[in-house]
């Protein structure tokens, strides 16, 4: 089965090619949301096995996004991911309730695969 998830950015250049390197990775991308609000509201609706989450949305930020999105039933893996370094985040990878994070110079469908589908946490695929 494949996993389809939702891309949350608010740059449209980064959500279209992020959909061509996950779809040509296998991955069934079946939305887009451009601000933590509308993240909130399509994961709801889409139910997404995998949210691509940025960490800096113009209303709320993605860890906070990620947590909100923890609490739903049932929750999608969650992955972070900036233009900037994960170092630049400290300790706030760790403690958030993603499941990890990429550089968006070092998404492909490979990449989201590894952190999504480490040792043990498999990818939950919807039916």
């Amino acid at each position: 089965m494949t996993a389809r998830v939702l891309i949350v950015d608010d740059h449209a250049p980064f959500r279209s090619l992020a959909r061509r390197l996950l779809v040509a990775g296998g991955f069934q991308v079946v939305g887009e949301a451009a601000d933590g609000a509308g993240a909130l509201a399509a994961a709801r609706d889409l139910v997404p096995d995998v949210v691509l989450l940025d960490v800096q949305l113009p209303d709320l930020d993605g860890f906070a996004v990620a947590e909100a999105l923890a609490r739903g039933q049932p929750a999608p893996v969650v992955v972070l991911v900036s233009s900037r370094a994960l170092l630049d985040y400290g300790h706030r990878v760790d403690a958030s309730t993603a499941r990890g994070f990429i550089a968006k110079a070092e998404l492909s469908g490979e990449t989201l695969l590894r952190v999504i589908d480490g040792p043990g946490r498999p990818v939950p695929c919807s039916g």
